[in-house]
């Protein structure tokens, strides 16, 4: 049987750039190598593409710390179109024709639209959703406009423009006081909760706002929503079918003055925050959850896959907090925790993942 060829690309230029290494390193061990041959792209933080062999992908994790992608005498790489077909090219000169690409790129440059626009010229398929869903969906405001221009709920929010700030501080501090504290500050177009501070009075409001610019010139501010963190795991479907939601899973806050933020997520020892990989809800609950994430995942125009980050308040109702198109794919990591407690093994959910992507056609769809 002949292997697919896959190349995985990582790191990239994002605040993100670790927790892509981390992920890919998963996903590369789980990939069934009996099916696949794998070719490693890196994306150092300066954005430089290097090639990257597959027991060099294993040991990313290995330090114990956040790793990062290093140029050093790494060749060089391109992803080109050759007669033969996509090909990734080095500075060596070896060309490995590719099938398909897993771009497991966290935030800015990877998430938001850039990359799958390169692939896409490319004339390359890839795992994940295309360009107008990602560039959509990285960004947290119009996400919310798409959102609720259908019908799903979301709640209240300001956003906060780059002019505005510097021609009107006084003008945005009012316009957020229509807000209800707990307030949540954050950058419009990123990712792993970076840049994100939780407000409780109107005294740390601009320091807030001035945190999540330094990450992103255009921000979120959120009024806090009353109710559980519930989080649900999206797949397409095969052959044209419905999308599938897995069971919700939960993030379960132990700090009553803290949130689910980076820290918490991947450098704190202690136990401020865990990822429950399936939620204690009714079946009325559940299912609602799971109809309201394949509603947001058909409205966003996703593809591929998506996690659906939600809050349930007490009556029940669910407001789509924000999707994340290509969610963390680290051991911990809630989209294939979700999976996993559904009946899927970590290497089923990848294997799938390139499946999917196999069938999508190239271009306009």
């Amino acid at each position: 049987m002949n292997r697919i060829h896959v190349a995985v690309i990582f790191g990239g230029m994002s605040s993100e750039h670790s927790i892509s290494c981390l992920s890919a390193a998963n996903v590369v061990a789980a990939i069934d190598a009996e099916r696949f041959d794998v070719t490693g792209i890196g994306i150092s933080p300066e954005g430089v593409w290097v090639r990257y062999g597959i027991d060099e992908i294993l040991d990313l994790p290995s330090t114990g710390q956040l790793p990062t992608v290093e140029v050093g005498d790494r060749p060089l790489v391109s992803v080109k179109q050759m007669v033969e077909g996509t090909c990734v090219v080095d500075t060596e000169g070896n060309a490995d024709l590719v099938q398909v690409v897993f771009p497991i790129l966290h935030g800015p440059f990877g998430e938001d639209g850039t990359i799958q626009g390169l692939l896409e010229m490319a004339g390359v398929r890839y795992v994940g959703c295309g360009v107008a869903a990602s560039a959509n969906c990285m960004d947290k405001h119009l996400t919310k406009m798409i959102l609720a221009e259908a019908g799903v709920l979301v709640g209240p929010y300001l956003v906060v423009r780059d002019h505005e700030w510097r021609q009107d501080k006084n003008g945005v501090l009012k316009a957020a006081s229509r807000l209800q504290y707990p307030l949540f500050v954050k950058p419009a177009r990123g990712g792993s909760s970076i840049g994100i501070s939780r407000v409780t009075s109107p005294e740390g409001l601009e320091a807030a706002i001035e945190t999540a610019r330094d990450h992103d010139s255009k921000v979120l501010i959120e009024q806090g929503i009353h109710g559980r963190e519930i989080e649900c795991s999206v797949l397409d479907g095969r052959h044209g079918a419905a999308p599938r939601a897995s069971l919700p899973g939960e993030i379960v806050v132990h700090d009553p003055d803290g949130f689910y933020d980076f820290e918490a997520k991947y450098l704190s020892g202690e136990q401020k925050a865990s990822v429950q990989s399936r939620a204690e809800l009714d079946d009325a609950t559940r299912i609602r959850v799971q109809n309201v994430a394949i509603k947001a995942f058909r409205v966003l125009g996703c593809e591929g896959l998506a996690r659906i980050d939600t809050f349930v308040t007490p009556d029940g109702a669910v407001y789509v907090n924000e999707p994340n198109t290509m969610p963390g794919f680290t051991r911990s990591s809630g989209f294939p925790l979700m999976w996993q407690a559904s009946g899927m093994t970590y290497a089923q959910i990848v294997s799938e993942l390139i499946e999917l992507a196999l069938e999508r056609p190239l271009g306009l769809r």
